[in-house]
């Protein structure tokens, strides 16, 4: 054998026993990357809703596709408490270089 054959299998074997995978092994079949909550597929387009009757004090938060394993599933729009001085930004998912990620509602002046 010559050497570099000796020092590929020697590498294999030493991954093997560490439990190192391949990249090919490494991925698992799925749209999305569960560490960074990236997704290749596009939301489906939002649904429309319509609130209830308006409630005083209260501001409506429209509903959104949230991502539950491989799946988009729709999480209904809510009533939430008014909080004088600010506005609801709602969720929504941003096309990045990676792919597709959630940016969460919050309040903002």
């Amino acid at each position: 054998m010559t050497r570099p054959l000796i020092l590929a299998l020697a590498t294999l074997a030493a991954g093997s026993a560490f439990g190192l995978v391949s990249p090919a092994q490494a991925h698992d079949g799925h749209r999305y990357d569960r560490d960074h909550g990236y997704r290749r597929d596009a939301p489906p387009p939002p649904r429309y809703e319509a609130p209830r009757a308006a409630r005083r004090g209260q501001v409506w938060v429209p509903g959104y596709w949230r991502a539950a394993g491989p799946r988009y599933v729709w999480q209904p729009g809510h009533w939430e408490r008014a909080r004088p001085g600010y506005r609801y930004v709602p969720e929504r998912w941003v096309r990045g270089p990676h792919g597709w990620v959630m940016r969460p509602g919050h309040w903002v002046r």
